[in-house]
């Protein structure tokens, strides 16, 4: 189900809209893109007392308490292009859903608006029965860079699965907290090669420091696609009276 069609299914549970009698018109099309906010909505006998945009991300909002599965899975999917820290807490919410596709796509979320308020609940997210659940829970505090995250991405550093344990160590090498090194240092010796690379990958991040203008080095060593680009920068101009070869 499309955004728009959750926002058209719940609109009226929002209370802050009160609807008089009369059509909705919307011109243009509503926009869900992270840089625009649904553009311009023009109500026909229609009392509202929001922006038609808070409208929208509050019934997206009411929209993860739906009764169906795919209407929650999709509402957190809409809220993350949406990018609105006012669906932060019905997104922590979220994290308590029976459906693992919900929680994920919650978390997703979370991930994307970056803001703080979430910090307890994808530390939660951490210990969720399912690893695909904790993998985006580490991915998501990697986005949020808090330093409170720490200790416990360092107890996902000894997860029993391999892709938590990678992620675990991603986000404290995005975080950059020095507590953290034992536990990556640690990581060398895990029993998957995976995990052992991705230790060193981190190692190399949290040693690295940031450079003079507070700019992160790149994760790759090279990360231009050709080692030598321009292996003569100063080329030497010069007649070509055959013309183009």
């Amino acid at each position: 189900m499309s955004p728009l069609a959750v926002f058209f299914r719940t609109l009226s549970r929002s209370s802050a809209i009160c609807l008089g009698i009369g059509l909705v018109i919307v011109n243009p099309p509503l926009e869900w893109s992270p840089g625009h906010a649904m553009t311009e909505v023009r109500w026909t006998g229609v009392t509202a007392q929001k922006s038609p945009n808070e409208a929208a991300i509050d019934a997206l909002i009411g929209a993860l308490k739906d009764t169906d599965a795919g209407v929650r899975k999709q509402a957190a999917v809409a809220l993350a292009q949406l990018r609105s820290p006012r669906a932060v807490p019905g997104l922590m919410d979220a994290l308590k859903d029976p459906q693992t596709d919900v929680r994920l796509h919650a978390i997703s979320a979370l991930g994307e608006i970056e803001d703080s308020r979430a910090t307890p609940a994808l530390i939660q997210a951490l210990k969720d029965n399912e690893p695909r659940v904790r993998v985006r829970a580490a991915q998501a505090l990697a986005e949020l860079r808090d330093r409170s995250a720490v200790q416990p991405l360092i107890a996902a550093v000894k997860d029993s699965n391999v892709d938590v344990r990678k992620h675990a160590l991603m986000a404290l090498a995005e975080i950059r907290d020095e507590t953290a090194l034992s536990a990556i240092t640690g990581a060398l010796k895990d029993e998957d090669a995976s995990v052992r690379r991705a230790a060193a990958m981190a190692l190399a991040e949290l040693s690295g420091g940031d450079s003079p203008d507070g700019a992160r080095p790149h994760p790759h060593p090279n990360p231009h696609p050709n080692p030598n680009p321009n292996p003569n920068p100063n080329p030497i101009s010069r007649p070509n009276p055959g013309g183009a070869h």
